[in-house]
């Protein structure tokens, strides 16, 4: 047995154990949840739907029970508080307790390695996954651990620049429509050259949390060509040369005046905010503010690639591993459903990134979304045809589509954080050792060199990966 493997039964012979403790509660003897009038629930947790109340994850459970009709099963969702982290702390407690009859988990991409060695998601049979040839091949990686299927993608997500062209066109810009792309160095004489009239350049999300970790990776696997943290089995794969080369970037690419000094103790919500007050003219952030964004600034927003690197989001649905095998069936006719073409598109135009390449034909050819009613309409075929609501339009200047040719490119280029089921003490890692970046320190002492960094990183790194 390879090292690798043998640290990823250890892990999950370790959660397992706390499976074994939690037994009288849980497992296949427990309660099963029923609705009011007698039927069977399908019960799936989530996080918080970033679409809002009765948001389109509601929307597609409500029409796939009413599909489901007199069938004797409906779903009902069930959305976690908190960060995040939070989430994965409540969903590991309670399906290592048995506290919680949790059919379907709405998992981050990242956590899909964890669950499953732990043995608490099922391996998933085809009959959870139609036409699998569909999905974008690097999200749909994200659903596997050691080569076996244990989710099917729900909805994805890839950084992606946004910025203001007024601000641009104000500041004399040559070009002010970078929809077809930008480099780092045209991007860096774009920073200097608005930096006189605003704050800073851009924002991103640099405190000490995920957000960290995601630029973190960006920008690592940006300066080094098929960077990768850890290998396919969760094992160490980097070295101190790569770190220190991933370093630099970072520090280059976040270093003040070009970014704003506030993007250090920010997240997704305060980056977005300072974006649009004008306080900065670039901002990195996920697909689902494009709507809003739109909503505020009309024409004058501007969305295109990162350049460089992209890291993937997004969130899998996976079967617990203590449901039955009769409710496992009638949860992956559930998963199915919820990520079938139809509801794919449903997701795209309420603003998440579909997982499937079909749902990124051009809009006039395109079949309309019939699973969720709120979100059937075409959006505008061009931004000079606004809908009533400013909805976002997908078709831009010069026959270019939003969907096709920045967002589902970035989706397939982009790369994933490290894949292994000790992923939360490699982010937290991650976040403590870059503060060295980004923290506050004593006058008298000066900031590590990007080399010290890396190296500390490095043994820091190899500490949690052995076990």
């Amino acid at each position: 047995m390879s090292r690798a493997r043998a640290l990823t039964r250890r892990l999950a012979a370790a959660a397992l154990s706390l499976l074994a403790l939690a037994a009288c509660t849980g497992g296949e003897d427990r309660e099963q949840p029923t609705a009011a009038d007698g039927s069977s629930r399908i019960v799936v947790a989530s996080g918080q739907d970033v679409t809002g109340k009765n948001g389109i994850r509601q929307q597609l459970i409500d029409a796939w029970n009413a599909k489901e009709g007199g069938h004797g099963y409906q779903a009902r969702l069930v959305e976690l508080p908190g960060s995040a982290d939070q989430q994965r702390s409540q969903l590991l407690g309670a399906l290592q307790s048995g506290s919680a009859s949790y059919d379907v988990v709405n998992l981050d991409v990242t956590w899909v390695p964890e669950f499953a060695a732990a043995g608490l998601i099922r391996p998933l049979t085809d009959a959870a996954v139609e036409s699998p040839e569909d999905l974008v091949p690097s999200v749909d990686r994200t659903s596997y651990w050691e080569d076996e299927r244990y989710a099917v993608p729900f909805n994805s997500d890839a950084g992606l620049l946004y910025y203001r062209k007024d601000h641009l066109r104000a500041a004399g810009a040559a070009r002010t429509d970078l929809r077809e792309g930008v480099g780092r160095a045209e991007l860096q004489d774009l920073f200097d050259l608005v930096g006189r009239e605003h704050e800073a350049g851009w924002t991103t999300q640099l405190a000490a949390y995920e957000g960290r970790t995601v630029n973190a990776i960006e920008a690592f696997a940006s300066a080094v060509p098929d960077f990768e943290l850890t290998d396919e089995h969760g094992a160490y794969a980097t070295d101190v040369t790569e770190l220190t080369a991933g370093v630099t970037e970072l520090r280059e690419r976040t270093v003040s005046p070009y970014t704003l000094k506030d993007a250090y103790r920010s997240r997704e919500a305060e980056a977005l905010s300072a974006f649009s007050e004008g306080r900065t003219t670039f901002l990195r952030h996920w697909p689902y503010v494009y709507p809003s964004l739109y909503g505020t600034f009309g024409d004058d927003l501007g969305v295109t690639r990162l350049p460089g690197t992209a890291v993937l989001g997004g969130q899998n649905l996976a079967i617990t591993s203590s449901t039955s095998d009769a409710r496992a069936a009638k949860a992956a006719e559930l998963i199915a459903f919820l990520t079938d073409p139809d509801s794919e598109r449903c997701l795209l135009r309420a603003g998440f990134a579909a997982t499937r390449t079909s749902a990124y034909g051009d809009p006039a050819g395109t079949p309309q979304c019939r699973h969720a009613a709120a979100y059937s309409a075409s959006p505008s075929a061009s931004p000079d045809e606004e809908s009533a609501d400013r909805r976002a339009p997908d078709r831009l200047a010069n026959g270019l589509s939003y969907s096709r040719d920045i967002l589902l490119p970035a989706l397939r280029e982009a790369v994933q954080r490290p894949r292994t089921p000790a992923y939360g003490a490699v982010t937290q890692t991650l976040t403590t050792e870059l503060d060295a970046l980004y923290g506050a320190r004593p006058a008298d002492r000066p900031r590590p060199t990007d080399a010290e960094i890396a190296r500390r990183l490095d043994e820091a790194l190899r500490r949690v990966l052995s076990g």
